[in-house]
């Protein structure tokens, strides 16, 4: 581990180290923390992110969600599905951190269906437009999903099992199962392939 405070890995350690109430045995849950953290970081940093929430505001929620996690396992709760415990964490401070977001910005009127067109170099002008116009379909589709498919979606695309997924979202395995097969139905159909 590096001692660099810019280094989010290092943050923790460096939190983690100056929280003088945390005893010489709970060095090993911290190097366990720690290796979820480097295992977990960015799959929990673009699940965060896929809530509308900035970068740097998502680096805060991951920090939270680790830390809430060492003093977890300080307590000695369960340690059963830490990784499914993890997102549902991350994925409730995330809904925090957007209500808070939504608050603040509730003047602001969004425009609608902002979307980054990167263009394919190799794709002629009718390939671009056409690929523009699928890519506005899917993110028209994904956003007439409920919150709890758009959830299931972000999770299985980080590449979590349908068992890690209905531990975070706190659903029964029949639901997120539900949900996956209706969602991506809805996305084949509006993909048009």
């Amino acid at each position: 581990m590096t001692s660099d405070a810019s280094n989010p890995a290092a943050r923790l350690e460096l939190l983690v180290a100056m929280d003088s109430t945390v005893p010489t045995a709970s060095r090993t849950i911290e190097d366990e923390v720690v290796v979820l953290f480097d295992e977990l970081r960015d799959s929990l940093l673009r699940y965060v992110v896929s809530f509308g929430i900035k970068f740097h505001d998502g680096e805060d929620v991951i920090q939270e969600v680790f830390l809430s996690l060492f003093k977890h396992l300080r307590l000695g709760r369960s340690r059963k599905n830490l990784r499914g415990w993890v997102f549902r964490v991350a994925h409730n401070l995330a809904l925090k951190q957007r209500q808070r977001l939504q608050r603040r910005q509730a003047k602001i009127v969004a425009s609608e269906g902002i979307i980054e067109n990167r263009l394919d170099p190799l794709a002629n002008p009718e390939e671009q437009c056409a690929n523009i116009q699928r890519r506005k379909r899917l993110f028209a589709v994904v956003a007439t999903l409920s919150e709890e498919d758009q959830s299931c979606l972000r999770l299985r695309a980080e590449g979590l099992r349908y068992r890690e997924i209905a531990d975070a979202l706190n659903m029964s395995l029949g639901a997120v199962s539900n949900s996956l097969v209706r969602s991506t139905q809805r996305l084949f159909d509006a993909g048009g392939e």
